[in-house]
């Protein structure tokens, strides 16, 4: 499948977008009122005021017009688990129980190819939904469950990146691979998947406690052989799971310092949670200009903590958002940016709607080494992008007097947002969401 679709399309609405000038530091956006998004196979070829660009298109080219609508660009969720959609709501544990009570006996089911791929199937529609189109997404230790995931993200054309979970210890024994069998798969794997179509590989240990030291060993070789991967795994999410990685590996100086040793830290690392970290962590995890994706909904959900955001931004660190589904509640990307605003005024601070775009968008794709490619609306990105009706639910509407600027927009979207705002989704300029759309859009 190539990203050639053949196709020229013009689409117009308001736009909000970060241009590639937005930091953390300086999370600007960029609203256009009425705006046109021209797309041609399969990449934006121009975005700007309806002035500017209807001028510029060829007479071939048809504008749909939705107005009162929002073009923004896919969102990116860095941390989701696609077996555990099925288990979302698991009622009343904390992180370590949970997994034994709940994730592992789901994770199991995984062996089978044709129930991984049902189950891939229905995650990648609903991802869609939602209006995420890239994800960082965890399978189960079984080849089958990586295989049947890239699979259907392979012929869908999404942008997605996965791996085969590595645990040779504390786990039950069906779920157990080797440090032996761990590479050996995962080599497989990458030379199958990695860089095919739009897809990427990480190297997933599924946390320190579940690997063996010659395993994270493996994994760290598998990193310097293959150094166009990623890794991705679980980092000092929960007080119980931070005291036992320090009886576990009693050597090193901190959970960090694990995945440090076994050279499993740099800039396309993403470590899911970061909650209890010390100073020397975050220093080494800016040095090496590795990730920590915020997963608020799972935070709360699970009584894990509240992440420091501000204490990790002031530090330095590349900080994306996660859904962590199924310990998260939704894989709503707008409702697990209420949540980060929420963690915040928790902990006596604020979460800029400004920077809540940044960070599932421009910010997400900075932390994957992709933001050339996705992220926002500059000419020459892959064309992935969401419609959002501001007016999808009756609450929103009711809202509508209130909106004083694309800021208090945006807010309103992720605290009164979810699923029901996504009104159209595009992968690569062609339309993927809804499958049969009920309504067409006006032509100019």
């Amino acid at each position: 499948m190539t990203a050639d679709t053949g196709n020229s399309r013009a689409l117009r609405s308001a736009i909000l977008h970060c241009p590639a000038k937005a930091t953390p530091d300086d999370p600007c956006i960029e609203y256009i009122a009425d705006g046109v998004l021209w797309i041609d196979n399969g990449l934006i070829k121009a975005c700007g005021p309806a002035a500017q660009i209807v001028p510029m298109l060829p007479g071939s080219v048809a504008v749909e017009h939705y107005p009162g609508k929002l073009l923004m660009p896919g969102f990116l969720d860095l941390h989701v688990h696609y077996p555990q959609f099925e288990m979302m709501a698991a009622y009343g544990d904390q992180l370590l129980d949970w997994l034994n009570r709940y994730t592992f006996p789901t994770e199991m089911r995984y062996t089978d190819y044709a129930y991984a791929r049902r189950q891939a199937e229905g995650f990648l529609d609903q991802l869609i939904a939602n209006g995420t189109t890239t994800a960082l997404v965890f399978a189960t230790s079984s080849v089958s469950s990586v295989e049947a995931f890239f699979e259907a993200a392979f012929a869908r054309n999404l942008r997605m990146l996965s791996g085969k979970v590595l645990m040779d210890r504390h786990a039950p024994e069906p779920l157990c691979d080797t440090a032996e069998s761990a590479y050996a798969d995962s080599e497989a794997l990458i030379k199958r998947w990695q860089a095919k179509g739009r897809l990427g590989y990480a190297i997933t240990p599924r946390f320190a406690p579940t690997s063996s030291e010659a395993q994270l060993e493996a994994a760290g070789a598998l990193r310097k052989a293959y150094p166009d991967t990623y890794v991705h795994t679980h980092l000092a999410e929960n007080r119980n799971e931070v005291a036992w990685v320090a009886e576990l590996f009693p050597e090193r100086r901190s959970y960090l310092d694990v995945y440090d040793h076994f050279g499993l830290m740099d800039s396309r690392s993403i470590f899911a949670h970061g909650i209890y970290l010390n100073d020397s962590d975050l220093k080494r995890l800016s040095q090496c200009r590795a990730t920590l994706c915020h997963c608020p909904s799972s935070n709360l959900f699970l009584g894990s903590g509240l992440f420091p955001l501000k204490r990790a931004l002031n530090a330095g660190i590349q900080v994306a958002l996660g859904t962590d589904v199924g310990a998260g509640t939704s894989l709503s990307m707008l409702r697990t940016l209420g949540d980060a605003y929420k963690v915040q005024q928790l902990l006596g601070e604020q979460l800029a709607p400004s920077l809540g775009l940044y960070l599932l968008t421009l910010g997400a794709a900075r932390s994957l080494g992709v933001d050339r490619k996705i992220g926002n609306f500059e000419p020459g990105k892959e064309a992935d992008l969401v419609l959002i009706d501001p007016l999808a639910t009756d609450e929103l509407a009711a809202r509508v007097e209130y909106n004083t600027g694309p800021e208090s927009l945006l807010f309103a979207l992720s605290i009164l947002g979810d699923n029901r705002c996504i009104n159209r989704v595009w992968v690569m300029g062609e339309p993927v969401h809804p499958a049969t759309p009920s309504d067409c859009p006006a032509q100019l």
